[in-house]
């Protein structure tokens, strides 16, 4: 399943994977996120709703999507190796502004 994420003027596409923890938050959408920077290589919120997860140890890439301790939601714009749920990829991804943003997911 593909989905739109709007963050500022810019627009990207993300493809979900097929999990239970995906199909849930596609049931959110749309939803608007506000994110922070976090170590200087992601951008995490909270969803204010949790999320089945099956968490496992992932390496990152930039693009990913996932969920992070059941209701946050993370797009990394570097990588990171930590226990997470994946929850989709953004495969036109590009730079993303610094600092906290709000990014509109919703369906394609």
């Amino acid at each position: 399943m593909q989905i739109k994420i709007q963050i500022g003027d810019k627009k990207f596409t993300a493809n979900l994977e097929d999990n239970e923890a995906a199909k849930e938050f596609a049931q959110m959408l749309p939803i608007s996120v506000e994110m922070r920077d976090y170590g200087g290589f992601e951008k995490v919120g909270a969803l204010g709703k949790t999320l089945a997860s099956n968490d496992s140890q992932t390496t990152t890439v930039v693009g990913d999507i996932v969920l992070y301790n059941s209701d946050q939601i993370v797009i990394f714009y570097g990588s990171n190796s930590w226990s997470y749920t994946r929850l989709g990829h953004i495969d036109d991804f590009g730079d993303i502004e610094s600092g906290n943003i709000t990014a509109v997911f919703s369906l394609e």
